[in-house]
């Protein structure tokens, strides 16, 4: 149901919106970049940043590709948006942009559809300037997708609530509470979490309620 949080893609539906991406970019994708891909989002130390967040966002891109203005190409983001992914690390979502680009000029595709999906990566930043996204619609509902967690049920969102604090199990407790709580405060205090009609009405209400709770628990 359109008005639901979507349940995660299997296998066929998965391999379904790679396909279609590529189609609709004209190019076929280089080969064994599909495995690559697989094997980068199945890594053992990721816990929140895996295989399930990379299905919920393209069942989310299912549902609401007909808002985008090139929908393979916020496909083809949301498979590499988080592909490199090391929690000490600052500089994933360059390192996965890049990735991106070489692969679409591996591809065959020209040096402009591979910058747009370089920045689209690149607006998954929770810094991004309200500009970079102001420009794009594309990146506004990419960036709506990567963020639905946040307004995920809310025994989903304690789920993710854990996974991340294993993904970060090397920081002190304390130095962890102070931090997270920055970053989910941050989210609170914002106008508007969502940039979508779509997703301000699916997302938005749960969204505020789990973010009260998670910092509720944080504080204790």
């Amino acid at each position: 149901m359109s008005d639901t949080y979507p349940a995660p893609l299997d296998d066929a539906a998965l391999g379904a919106t790679w396909d279609a991406a590529w189609w609709s970019l004209g190019r076929p994708a280089p080969a064994g970049l599909l495995s690559e891909l697989m094997a980068a989002w199945s890594e053992p130390h990721r816990h929140h940043h895996d295989q399930r967040h990379l299905r919920e966002c393209l069942a989310l891109w299912t549902r609401w590709q007909r808002h985008c203005e090139r929908p393979g190409e916020v496909a083809i983001a949301l498979w590499f948006h988080d592909a490199i992914y090391a929690p000490r690390d600052g500089s994933n979502e360059l390192n996965s942009a890049a990735w991106v680009a070489r692969s679409l000029t591996r591809a065959g595709a020209d040096s402009d559809t591979a910058q747009r999906v370089h920045d689209l990566v690149m607006a998954t930043q929770h810094g991004a300037t309200p500009a970079t996204l102001a420009s794009s619609l594309d990146a506004r509902l990419l960036v709506d997708i990567d963020l639905s967690i946040l307004g995920s049920p809310a025994e989903r969102f304690e789920r993710y609530d854990q996974d991340v604090r294993k993904e970060y199990a090397w920081v002190p407790g304390f130095r962890y509470q102070e931090a997270r709580a920055q970053v989910l405060q941050s989210f609170l205090d914002r106008p508007r979490l969502y940039h979508g009609e779509g997703a301000v009405a699916l997302l938005d209400s749960q969204a505020r309620i789990n973010l009260v709770a998670a910092l509720s628990r944080l504080a204790q």
